[in-house]
């Protein structure tokens, strides 16, 4: 048969023969073929990497979240790309004739070849299949120039069709002196559906290669394959004991149970082996899964790092729950205001309940407060009613700590610092909101029981009663004393009167005084009654704030953790 090196996607002439160019080059492109569906186990387990990724950003460690941005981008667009095609890579060290097994594979001289080193310094790629190839080339980002499409030139029925759906790239050299060939090789090494390293009998323990790609790439054994070339430089019985050695190796650098074929590019027999090993790769159509699937697995083991091994709460527990709400009650100083409310409460029963008489005396007389400056305290305690409460930062931050001690115990240091995070995150606002909370449980300053203007008509009915009789008693002196003229009848004119107008005039004090004391009691016992429900009445209202600005965005990041642990168990194999 014979063979030919045919740029990809080279147009078809008569017959579907394609058109020989003079030289390497593309002239157009196949639509792509329809690809097999990836398994749904692959397709969950990268949606569910996709959501690991939300719930994790901002939470866990920037650099693994980057990096499964990084791998999702690349399978999302390998998935896209035609499943009919295996990309294959041949890396290696100088020397290690790969570029000779890759013209031993194309049965072309395809990829130059020489002692002068590194002689590959872009990759060159030839296809098996041209359908859907062109895309995935251009995905790959191989140069036009050095892409070779391998079929029949005279017969396409008879071209050898066991290779089919191949794409087999020779890469730089990974030790090359040039960082721009190590820099093709890293990248290729992380999209390529089979990892071929072409290794020498002289330098398979290779340090560079094994500390930069081995080991890194420990997890990919079952897409990865060792070609131990140049054999034909080893007696029979040195080529078992140097596959021995490489293979003890590998096993001690984390590969479970490395392929290692051996092959000689200087003989078509040499090479059987390897080909053998594309030609089934390309026949399951399983590469691409497999190395997807190695690639969510090595994330998935990170990711797990980042999940706790018990079963975390969803919310704070209710002792802690009734810590915070004590704390922060004290905090807004909501004690201290319902003491304030219960002595303005007496202060204010006073003005309705009290003996106008008293009060009157009171004021004409000397007071020790006013002296001292002082009565402005009462206007404070009534103040208590309307004025602007809050709390000091300081002491919203001490009530704050310690909240989520119960449930971060057992969580991962990252994730118990996004939920103490979360409970902090309304910190700066908490003082003014529970200021308001407090302000909005107070009632209004005009806002007193019914039975004190009751209290407070039946006084001044008292004292104009008092005062009454005060002016009959003046009157009777006036027209039955002294006779200061005519008295107009007999209540004001008989002087006998007087003794029993003044006994109604000092029953009238005497009632009200009393009525005033025992209101003053029945004040005092209300007004601790009144200042248990009103402290009781902000508490709940700070119990909302609480719930609002700190336990809630508790519970929420609680949930996302959940939701996260439930996510790796979907990403893990």
């Amino acid at each position: 048969m014979t063979t030919s090196a045919i740029p990809a996607n080279t147009p078809a002439g008569p017959g579907g023969t394609p058109l020989v160019s003079a030289g390497p080059g593309i002239a157009g492109q196949v639509p792509a073929a329809p690809e097999p569906t990836e398994p749904p186990a692959l397709t969950d387990r990268l949606n569910a990497m996709d959501r690991l990724v939300q719930l994790g950003t901002g939470r866990i460690e920037p650099v693994l979240l980057d990096e499964a941005e990084v791998m999702l981008d690349r399978a999302g667009q390998r998935l896209r790309l035609s499943g009919e095609h295996t990309v294959i890579t041949l890396a290696g060290g100088t020397g290690s004739g790969k570029s000779s097994l890759f013209n031993a594979i194309c049965g072309l001289e395809l990829s130059p070849t020489g002692v002068r080193r590194p002689m590959t310094s872009k990759a060159h790629a030839c296809v098996w299949g041209l359908d859907g190839a062109g895309p995935l080339l251009d995905w790959l980002d191989v140069d036009k120039r050095h892409r070779y499409a391998r079929a029949s030139a005279l017969d396409l029925e008879r071209a050898d069709s066991t290779l089919q759906g191949l794409v087999l790239l020779d890469l730089p050299d990974h030790d090359s002196i040039q960082a721009l060939h190590r820099a093709e090789v890293d990248r290729f090494v992380t999209i390529a559906d089979l990892l071929v390293w072409v290794v020498d009998p002289q330098k398979y323990a290779d340090a560079a290669l094994h500390r930069n790609y081995i080991v890194p790439f420990a997890r990919h054994a079952g897409v990865t394959l060792i070609v131990l070339n140049q054999i034909d430089k080893l007696q029979p019985d040195e080529v078992a004991d140097c596959v021995a050695d490489l293979r003890r190796l590998l096993e001690a650098e984390g590969l479970v149970d490395p392929r290692i074929v051996t092959t000689s590019a200087i003989s078509e027999e040499g090479v059987r082996g390897f080909r053998d090993v594309l030609v089934d790769t390309v026949a399951a159509h399983s590469a691409r899964s497999e190395r997807l699937t190695a690639d969510v697995d090595k994330l998935a083991e990170r990711f797990a790092d980042q999940r706790g091994t018990t079963e975390p709460a969803t919310t704070v527990d209710d002792a802690r729950r009734a810590e915070l709400i004590d704390a922060l009650t004290d905090a807004a100083g909501a004690p201290a205001v319902a003491e304030a409310m219960e002595s303005a409460y007496e202060l204010r029963a006073a003005d309705f309940v009290g003996w106008p008489v008293t009060a009157l005396v009171t004021r004409l007389r000397s007071d020790p407060l006013r002296r001292m400056r002082l009565t402005e305290l009462r206007d404070e305690l009534r103040g208590a009613f309307t004025g602007p409460i809050g709390a000091q930062q300081g002491d919203v931050d001490t009530a704050l700590q310690g909240v989520t001690d119960g449930v971060t115990g057992d969580l991962p240091e990252s994730w118990a610092r996004s939920v103490r995070g979360a409970a902090r995150s309304h910190a700066p606002e908490l003082p003014e909101a529970l200021g308001i909370s407090l302000k909005d449980a107070l009632p209004t300053f005009n806002q007193v029981p019914r039975w004190w203007w009751l209290v407070k008509t039946w006084q001044y009915f008292l004292v104009l009663v008092s005062v009454l009789g005060v002016a009959w008693i003046g009157m009777l002196v006036a027209y039955g004393v002294f006779e200061v003229g005519d008295s107009p009848n007999d209540l004001v004119g008989e002087a006998g009167l007087i003794p029993y107008v003044a006994i109604l005039v000092i029953c009238t004090f005497g009632m009200g005084a009393l009525t005033s004391s025992a209101c003053r009691n029945m004040v005092a016992l209300s007004s601790s009654r009144h200042g248990e429900r009103m402290e009781q009445h902000m508490r709940e209202r700070i119990s909302q704030v609480a719930d609002e600005k700190v336990l809630t965005p508790v519970a929420a990041e609680l949930n996302v953790y959940a939701r996260f642990r439930t996510d790796v168990e979907s990403v893990l194999p």
